[in-house]
């Protein structure tokens, strides 16, 4: 009874997967995920799954292939469809969402798939790398010491009965080659090194709670992945307007400045954040910021592009720049990196015009592999 609950808790698990991932371009529209997020878990909301099975003769109606029927005649429980509005009251029960739960491993790995990223590969001396093994499955040839004795008798006692040979009198069931069953194992790579996310954000008064929406979900699924890929994870929140500073993360999605925009302001404080904590040799930087392209000069911009090309690219795995989409602003920064830092691997660069290009920007983020 145990093996058969296992099995069917596994299947249940793979239709879940199967539709998280057909799904998965909405979820990562939607803000509902981040806030059902547990420490390692999530918990997601997916639509009724019913899975396929015989009903026999439910209410004593007839059905198709059961008694006369007429041509035209209307097959399907009385009361209507479900969901269907208009007439009187039914007696059928409505649509209703069920919530599954999933690590957040689990759900990096199917981002992973369907997005198409490869693993990264890290930098820094404390990069080690690191594995451990996982049975995944049952052969038919392995080593003695990984026999599966419980699955080799379930073997030989189907043969046996079978064959005829089996005899309840005398119920000896003795195993051949043919019989014997082994685990498989699967080395998997574990995440070994260090690795800090430097989120920067304009809160200025162009920048309105839509955007901010845009950015938290983001970034819910940049650390959902980046987690999956190192042991140790740390997050630093970085807000401007014209004056920079760091700020915990509730901080960092709640803020809304109304001054102006001074870009390497923020610049300043993520280059003494990287210098007095996180030293390049030791850790994996990545720099995500998010604006919606304004600055308030062209002399201000120069200095990012400098302080960018001089101070901090090289210490960086990953600078990623996501342009969220403004009334308010010109869009004129983004131009200026692409002119600047077009041809350089470790800068990307995307415009998020709204909440359904988050996946194409979160694919152009992380599909370097660095």
């Amino acid at each position: 009874m145990a093996l058969k609950i296992d099995t069917d808790v596994g299947r249940f698990r793979q239709i879940v997967r199967g539709k998280v991932r057909d799904e998965l371009r909405k979820f990562m529209k939607r803000g509902q995920m981040i806030a059902r997020k547990g420490k390692n878990i999530v918990s997601i909301p997916l639509p009724r799954i019913d899975i396929p099975r015989f009903v026999h003769s439910p209410g004593g109606r007839k059905h198709v292939g059961q008694g006369e029927g007429e041509p035209g005649q209307v097959l399907g429980p009385a009361g209507g469809q479900p969901g269907q509005g208009g007439g009187e009251a039914g007696n059928l029960p409505g649509e209703h969402a069920l919530e599954v739960e999933m690590t957040l491993e689990e759900l990096a790995e199917i981002m992973g798939e369907e997005l198409g990223l490869p693993r990264i590969q890290p930098k820094g001396k404390k990069n080690v790398d690191s594995w451990h093994g996982r049975y995944t499955g049952i052969s038919t040839a392995g080593p003695e010491s990984l026999r599966h004795f419980k699955r080799t008798f379930r073997q030989a006692l189907k043969r046996q009965i079978a064959s005829g040979s089996y005899d309840p009198g005398n119920p000896v069931v003795i195993p051949i080659r043919e019989d014997k069953r082994y685990r498989t194992f699967r080395r998997i790579p574990e995440p070994a090194a260090n690795a800090v996310i430097l989120y920067v954000m304009d809160v200025s008064g162009s920048m309105g709670d839509e955007q901010k929406e845009i950015v938290r979900i983001a970034s819910f699924w940049i650390d959902t992945w980046l987690r999956s890929q190192y042991r140790g994870l740390e997050s630093v929140y970085v807000i401007h307007d014209a004056k920079a500073k760091e700020v915990d993360r509730e901080t960092f999605f709640r803020t809304r400045e109304s001054g102006g925009t001074v870009i390497s302001s923020a610049y300043r404080v993520v280059q003494d954040v990287i210098r007095k904590r996180f030293p390049p040799e030791d850790w994996n930087l990545y720099l995500f910021q998010f604006s919606d392209g304004d600055n308030w000069s062209r002399g201000d911009t120069e200095e990012c592009l400098r302080i960018l090309r001089e101070e901090l690219l090289d210490g960086l795995n990953l600078f990623a720049y996501g342009q969220v989409e403004s009334p308010y602003g010109s869009g004129q920064f983004l131009h200026d990196l692409e002119g600047a830092f077009g041809d350089d691997e470790r800068v990307v660069l995307a415009t998020i015009e709204g909440k359904e290009e988050i996946p194409d920007a979160i694919r152009a983020f992380l599909s370097t592999g660095r």
